[in-house]
């Protein structure tokens, strides 16, 4: 039983099941996020524009109007294909998808910024030797690998007009 314990506890510790488990606590918090978004700002605004309409609402009676006042009578629900309620599912999922695209499009957007400023940076810093073609560093006089000696780089001078 303690080596089974142990087991579990090394199982746990690992990094990538640690991981795992902040992004679905993420996930749950970010779902709440998103739907309150949906169901509180995006969907109010489709019913202003579709006239108030509740797509909830919207059915088919596949029985007499006296039948479905039977089953209503009875505390049954009566046969109807409640079609509006899928038309309001689905709206739902493409607005919940079109949120996820819009923060997913944003986030690789400045990652993309952040990996092209790194980039640039990395290659502003690069100076090779003439002779050996070696990486060298920005200030140096002389290359290490080669032992020339080495001119410094031209500072860029910056004239100010007034």
């Amino acid at each position: 039983m303690k080596k089974l314990f142990g087991e579990f506890k090394a199982f746990i510790s690992r990094g990538n099941v640690l991981d795992m488990a902040v992004g679905v606590i993420i996930g749950s918090a970010f779902t709440a996020i998103v739907n309150s978004l949906v169901n509180d700002i995006f969907m109010p605004l489709l019913g202003v524009l579709t006239g108030g309409l509740d797509f909830s609402s919207l059915t088919i009676k596949l029985a007499s109007d006296e039948a479905i006042q039977a089953a209503i009578d009875a505390g049954k629900t009566p046969a109807m294909l409640k079609y509006g309620s899928f038309i309001a599912a689905i709206i739902n999922f493409l607005l919940i998808a079109l949120v996820i695209f819009a923060v997913t499009k944003t986030i690789s957007a400045l990652r993309e910024r952040a990996k092209k400023n790194e980039t640039q940076e990395e290659e502003k810093e690069k100076r090779l030797c003439p002779y050996c073609r070696s990486e060298i560093a920005e200030d140096a006089t002389r290359c290490p690998h080669c032992t020339s000696m080495l001119e410094l780089p031209q500072q860029e001078e910056t004239v100010q007009s007034e």
